[in-house]
């Protein structure tokens, strides 16, 4: 059957060999296609809700695999407007990549092996990364993101389906993304997962109570907590 299996082919974004202009042309794409998707916005306002009127205020938040921190610096901005407090540190192990950011909480490190202690931060959250990893080391960073939580574990990822491979590629091709971004767009879905496969994967890092939903039909979300849910926040 079709995408039955995930591809382990590996994608042009993560060869080591790319030029500094070629990285950079890389993670304008990606930005460019996030605010097509409204990614940012599909993860600020459910996450202000699941911190709660009490804690929404000030929160610290990680970004796993987070490139150039757009993700974290969107999420600040909007925060900002609500008179919110929110502090995201962005990890990757791509220093190039992070050096195209701004702001201090830039972190060079593995999603695997997170040099955090634990109960760090309020959120920790990953949007289409965790498909650029292996099986296993995908236990390792679920384990590891449960770790340095102190309360709300989100993951998110591309979803395994013949329906969003379509849609990406008629997408990217009308808009004129380059070559090589669409070939690893349509990889990203080739390697993407379907649900049974994280229940089985976040079971394996021992994360209780893990909640995996397949959302519009094109993306699968991870969602856990270590806190009882907060008072709903009436501002976002």
């Amino acid at each position: 059957m079709f995408l039955r299996e995930r591809s382990t082919q590996a994608e042009y974004c993560d060869r080591p060999d790319l030029t500094p202009a070629e990285v950079r042309s890389v993670y304008h794409q990606l930005d460019r296609i996030h605010q097509l998707l409204h990614s940012a916005e599909s993860f600020q306002t459910p996450v202000a809700r699941w911190l709660g009127e009490s804690r929404v205020q000030n929160a610290s938040m990680l970004d796993l695999g987070a490139g150039d921190g757009a993700m974290g610096r969107h999420l600040e901005a909007w925060a900002q407007t609500k008179g919110w407090d929110w502090r995201v540190t962005s990890i990757d192990s791509n220093q190039v990549a992070l050096s195209l950011g701004t702001g201090e909480r830039r972190v060079a490190g593995n999603v695997c092996a997170l040099p955090f202690a634990d109960d760090s931060f309020d959120v920790v959250f990953a949007s289409q990364m965790t498909h650029h990893l292996s099986d296993d080391e995908v236990v390792r960073h679920f384990a590891e993101a449960w770790r340095v939580s102190r309360d709300i574990v989100c993951i998110f990822d591309t979803h395994r389906n013949i329906f969003a491979l379509g849609f990406i590629q008629v997408l990217l091709s009308t808009l004129g993304f380059s070559r090589e971004f669409r070939s690893d767009a349509a990889l990203s879905v080739r390697r993407g997962w379907r649900v049974s496969e994280w229940q089985l994967l976040a079971g394996k890092a021992g994360i209780p109570n893990a909640a995996i939903e397949l959302q519009h039909g094109a993306r699968i979300r991870l969602f856990a907590r270590k806190r009882s849910p907060a008072r709903p926040s009436l501002s976002a």
